[in-house]
């Protein structure tokens, strides 16, 4: 997911990979009084076909009426943790082949479990208990379904000497407004790889567990990232030996990036809020001070570029934009910033895949810096040749066939990532 100038076509994302420039907000609808942006595009037709093309579309409908049933605050967060774990789980299930596929699109699909948990958000939001429910605990419920349905509190990393353990995010879809149906690959891989187990080069089992965030400025702000993956950078017996965060990023390859900047550069986010500025740390979280302008993957982006891993080429990314020290105008780095500079732009650009490789990697350098971790670029995610009108179908051939090769040759650079880790 990259803020760099986008030129979109009638359906697909055509990403250069140039320096980040201002992009102009797509035009879109009202949203209806108390539901949130994203609950508003629920209504479109592509989401409703996504949700009943793959069984989801009663989720929402089921969760409505298991509320109705609720009598207790405490009961509430017992009921809205436990459906939305449950929402995660049918999605991985899905993903992964186990269970029923619920309908006719493709099972490596992460759109289903997006639109489920609007719906299930929109209900939560809208019921009136017959007890008293303040704004701060539906506040608190929000978090705990919003935590639970994106498999943010269920990473469970075995223990052992003999098994590696890595951690993996993915993002939400995003830019809905202009294409009610695209997906993300990042969300699809995480959903592939949860729970699931690779072979290093020396035959070594290395566990995968994932996680989804949404593409939302303010949940960085308040810690989402950091609260998700500080239990699992700490040293123990169910550390992790390796992370990467992921997310959409350029047409036709992959991108290992090695610098993140401490700058968000304001593009609309999923609920069409604008923020511009150094990235905000939150209080309590362990970090590095003074607050750093730039962090640098420790991911072996070597071994990943030369490994061979799949269809598109991987590139071992090193441009940055800064401002240099003693200078007032951005300027392109193509090798990495310079001493003293400021952040503009990190190699992910200044959006929400820059901020999350940024938190990931200054969260890893305050606890653990030896920990290998950075972040990866996917290619664009595109719809077939003939379908680019966003009222066209949901899904065709070449969409599939373009997703599940982006997965297949994520877990094969993690295999390759996770052969280059050295045992701590």
């Amino acid at each position: 997911m990259r803020h760099i100038r986008t030129r979109m076509g009638a359906l697909g994302v055509a990403l250069l990979a140039a320096v980040p420039l201002s992009l102009t907000a797509p035009a879109h609808a009202a949203t209806a009084p108390g539901s949130t942006v994203e609950e508003g595009r629920l209504t479109q037709a592509a989401p409703q076909e996504i949700l009943r093309r793959s069984g989801f579309d009663a989720w929402a409908g089921d969760f409505g009426a298991g509320l109705a049933r609720v009598t207790t605050y405490p009961q509430a967060r017992r009921y809205v943790a436990d459906e939305g774990r449950a929402l995660w789980r049918r999605a991985v299930d899905r993903a992964q082949g186990r269970g029923p596929d619920g309908g006719d699109l493709s099972r490596d699909d992460d759109r289903p479990l997006y639109w489920a948990r609007l719906g299930m958000t929109s209900q939560l939001r809208a019921w009136r208990p017959d007890f008293p429910l303040t704004g701060a605990r539906r506040a608190a419920l929000l978090d705990a379904l919003e935590r639970g349905s994106r498999g943010q509190d269920s990473i469970d990393l075995p223990a052992g000497q003999h098994v590696l353990r890595i951690v993996v995010t993915g993002f939400d879809p995003f830019q809905l407004d202009d294409d009610a149906r695209r997906s993300n690959p990042s969300g699809a891989a995480a959903l592939a790889l949860d729970g699931t187990t690779v072979r290093t080069a020396s035959g070594e089992p290395a566990r995968i567990e994932t996680a989804v965030f949404p593409v939302r400025w303010a949940d960085f702000a308040q810690g989402t990232v950091e609260r998700t993956l500080l239990p699992h950078f700490r040293s123990g017996p169910r550390q992790a030996d390796l992370f990467t965060t992921i997310s959409q990023g350029r047409p036709g390859r992959f991108d290992v990036e090695r610098t993140n900047g401490a700058w968000r550069g304001g593009y609309p986010d999923n609920a069409r809020a604008e923020r511009t500025g150094t990235v905000p740390i939150p209080a309590g979280v362990p970090t590095v001070l003074p607050q750093p302008q730039w962090t640098v993957t420790s991911l072996p982006y070597a071994r990943i570029v030369a490994a061979g891993t799949g269809p598109y080429p991987v590139v071992d990314h090193t441009a940055v934009t800064e401002i240099p020290a003693g200078g007032t105008t951005p300027v392109e780095r193509p090798d990495g910033p310079t001493a003293g500079s400021t952040a503009r732009a990190g190699g992910g650009g200044d959006y929400l895949s820059n901020e999350i490789a940024y938190r990931a990697t200054l969260l890893r350098d305050a606890v653990r810096p030896a920990l290998p971790g950075g972040h990866l670029h996917t290619p664009v995610l595109e719809f077939g040749a003939a379908n680019t009108d966003p009222s066209g179908p949901v899904t065709d051939p070449d969409f599939v066939r373009n997703r599940v090769a982006i997965t297949e040759q994520v877990r094969a650079i993690l295999t390759v990532a996770a052969s280059g880790a050295a045992r701590r």
